[in-house]
């Protein structure tokens, strides 16, 4: 059997999830971690799936988020619905609830965070509330795992013996329910006909749901009918149809909550979590303090703790590059096979696993901020100055799962609830530096800048966001003239972060990190020794000067030239971080044929700090790789549309980077 698990955002689903599937699903604090429809097998339960939809709070076609989950109910007709909702914020979450009992499919109602409620002195009267709403209770702490067995016998009976919501009418006597009646008798048999509630269709109806009125095929005379009734609810009740609908929902649920809720008083987690945010989430406080914070990552990250394993790491694999190097040697082995095992494969691959260590902190601390609650106090103190440029805080959130990778980052940009917002988000995106940057930002600050590595690399990230803001202004004055759609978020309250969800996004970017070293880069890698090995005729070069790589590295070079730098090498690593940005560091390591801890070395020859500083800023902004440009393309539908977002990054790279390098070198740095 197929069961959807359907919840408010920040209720705990995706836990739930994670413990009903043992799925290595991330855990996230804000809107925007389940895009996609995420499926798990069911512990100790052969057979039984459950799907994990995005965090709504209504079935009101309002976003993408919301006709996802609406349309996998619809179309896919699950066997039965957990609906997850947060214990402690019971009437709000009860809403989709009722919605979703509208949809007459066996469901379960899982009460959620139940520990703390009993914690701060409140209960639930599971056998009162199972009675008003028609449907089993359970009770059970997602986090502790607590009330999971209870929660999937339930669901496993209803489902099996096609148990169905036994309460579908919320409302009494009155404009709305003579509405309602009236509209559900008219659709039934248009409704049958397409497998829907009868209940349910006539709420979508009253609501304007054109994709639901589409659906049932009704004829110009009866939606005039039904329109009728809708206009004499809305004139006896004095109010429009979906204030009305709200009102009887929420009437409902006050009756609900009176006989079976025991309020608790305000827990602990909510008072300490107001007292941070009046510093996090202050007028004056919430930029500075988020600079602040990060300013402090990523000086433990380069400058204490990272740093410091990633040195340790690539002296291990020069060790190992020389062992190996003396091995083949003694062996009398072809010098060519040689120089691709030690001048390509440890050259290009290992400088790039070196990095590791540093990619593995920066998300240790940045799980940790997603995990506690604060990515979401972000995304909220942003909204106000993205709202200038004609974006909301959601889309920050977007920006943010940019700073891990542009996929995801572009793929969450579905829960943007307008087109014109999600398609100037996706073209923002790439500008955020992603972590596949950090190598090359790691080697070019120990190279030339070794003394201020932290400033660096804050400047790097703050210089990308402004110009991603700077490009938003342009665009929104121009090609995206309009307003952004309301936004709405919860903010969770502060919780220590789960040991178990950090280690799990730390595996992740590691596991995607190597992946990536030993497929794409290394194939890169392979590439790059062979072009730079070998002439037109296929012989063995004696200086690369002459090799095949040079040859087409020459006709690019001269393009950087305003840019301070022009060697044909250089060009050549530009080329090939259209794969992988990481490739762009081992394409230098193969090139001037140095390993790792010498790479710094070699690169005073090629660069001068200000065309260092230069080199920095174009690879920042340039061309996301062809993984993003193909998921750009995806999200986009249009291959034109990807085509010219690269156009345009590679254009606004050339010409910050050039602008940067000529202040400089009229100011004499």
């Amino acid at each position: 059997m197929v069961y959807a698990l359907v919840g408010n955002q920040n209720c705990g689903k995706t836990t739930l999830f994670n413990q009903l599937t043992g799925s290595n699903q991330h855990v996230g604090n804000f809107p925007g971690v389940t895009v996609d429809q995420k499926v798990g097998a069911i512990q100790g339960e052969k057979g039984d799936t459950v799907v994990d939809l995005p965090g709504i709070y209504s079935l009101r076609p309002y976003s993408n988020e919301e006709i996802v989950t609406r349309d996998f109910i619809l179309n896919e007709k699950p066997d039965g619905i957990i609906n997850i909702v947060d214990a402690t914020n019971i009437e709000r979450n009860l809403y989709l609830t009722l919605q979703l009992l509208e949809m007459h499919i066996p469901m379960v109602l899982a009460l959620n965070m139940m520990d703390e409620v009993r914690g701060n002195g409140g209960t639930i009267a599971l056998d009162k509330m199972e009675e008003q709403l028609g449907i089993p209770v359970v009770a059970i702490s997602a986090i502790k795992n607590e009330g999971l067995e209870d929660l999937t016998r339930a669901i496993r009976e209803v489902a099996g013996r096609r148990i169905y919501p036994k309460v579908t009418d919320f409302c009494e006597k009155g404009p709305v329910h003579r509405c309602i009646h009236a509209v559900s008798h008219q659709v039934e048999d248009h409704a049958e006909l397409m497998h829907m509630s009868p209940r349910f269709a006539a709420g979508k109806i009253v609501e304007g749901d054109k994709d639901i009125i589409e659906r049932l095929k009704l004829s110009q005379n009866e939606l005039e009918l039904m329109e009728h009734s809708i206009v004499e609810m809305e004139q006896d009740n004095g109010m429009d149809r979906n204030a009305s609908l709200a009102d009887m929902r929420y009437t409902f649920i006050e009756k609900v909550c009176e006989s079976a809720v025991i309020k608790c008083r305000e827990s602990r987690e909510h008072k300490r979590s107001v007292k941070i945010d009046t510093i996090l989430t202050g007028k004056f406080y919430a930029v500075p303090a988020f600079l602040l914070i990060m300013l402090l990552i990523f000086w433990l990250t380069f400058g204490v703790i990272g740093q410091g394993l990633s040195d340790l790491l690539s002296l291990g694999i020069d060790a190992l590059s020389a062992l190996v190097e003396k091995m083949l040697t003694a062996y009398g082995i072809n010098p060519v096979v040689e120089s691709l095992v030690i001048d390509g494969i440890f050259a290009g691959v290992g400088s790039v696993l070196s990095f590791l260590p540093i990619i593995v902190v920066l998300f240790f601390f940045l799980s940790i901020l997603e995990d506690s609650g604060y990515m979401a106090r972000i995304a909220f103190v942003m909204d106000r100055p993205l709202r200038k440029i004609g974006l909301s805080g959601k889309s920050f959130v977007s920006m943010l799962i940019g700073f891990g990778c542009s996929v995801p980052a572009v793929m969450s940009s579905r829960t943007l609830s307008s087109e014109r917002d999600k398609k100037m988000t996706i073209m923002l995106i790439p500008f955020i530096s992603c972590s596949a940057k950090i190598p090359i930002y790691a080697l070019f600050t120990a190279a030339f800048f070794p003394d201020h590595p932290v400033l660096v690399m804050m400047g790097l990230y703050v210089l990308g966001i402004l110009v991603g803001l700077l490009v938003a202004v342009i665009l929104n004055h121009t090609v995206f003239k309009g307003n952004s759609m309301p936004f709405m978020m919860e903010l969770p309250n502060y919780r220590f972060p789960s040991a178990k969800s950090v280690l799990l996004l730390m595996w992740d970017k590691a596991k995607d990190f190597l992946q990536r070293a030993f497929t794409v880069i290394f194939i890169a890698t392979m590439i790059i020794w062979f072009l730079q090995t070998f002439d037109s005729r296929l012989n063995v070069v004696a200086d690369s000067k002459d090799s095949l790589l040079a040859l087409v590295g020459q006709y690019i070079a001269p393009l950087f030239t305003p840019l301070g730098f022009n060697d044909w090498r250089v060009a050549t690593s530009l080329i090939s971080g259209f794969t992988a940005k990481e490739a762009v560091v081992s394409t230098l390591s193969v090139l001037t044929g140095t390993t790792m801890s010498n790479l710094s070395g070699s690169l005073g020859a090629i660069f001068t700090p200000v065309s260092a500083v230069s080199f920095l800023v174009f690879t920042l902004l340039y061309t996301p790789c062809v993984a993003a440009v193909a998921t750009i393309k995806r999200e986009m539908g249009s291959a034109w549309k990807a085509f010219i977002i690269v156009c345009v990054q590679c254009g606004v790279a050339w010409i910050v980077s050039c602008v940067i390098y000529q202040v400089l070198c009229i100011l004499n740095f």
